[in-house]
């Protein structure tokens, strides 16, 4: 699986590490739904930092398809609950 965290680049991830992420994704959504910022930056901090520990980064020449595209953990609550579908950031 080929995440790109936004303004950071694209990372290999293996698909049965990346299972741990929908929990990851479920702790985010669930902070943006109850606007708890302290949820939220502490999600998105793990989810950040699970995908850096457990991946691979890409070289920036590679032209990779990503198959989810992460926040950078700059972005806002607001902002990264633009990104959400019903389903979080991992959708299926």
């Amino acid at each position: 699986m080929i995440v790109r965290i936004l303004g950071e680049g694209q990372f290999s991830i293996d698909d049965a590490t990346a299972a741990e992420l929908t929990k990851l994704d479920t702790d985010l959504e669930t902070a943006v739904d109850h606007n708890d910022a302290a949820a939220f930056n502490a999600a998105l901090t793990s989810l950040l930092a699970y995908v850096h520990a457990h991946s691979s980064p890409l070289s920036a020449d590679s032209l990779e398809a990503s198959d989810l595209i992460l926040p950078n953990g700059d972005l806002s609550m607001d902002d990264v609950r633009k990104m959400l579908s019903d389903e979080g950031l991992i959708t299926g």
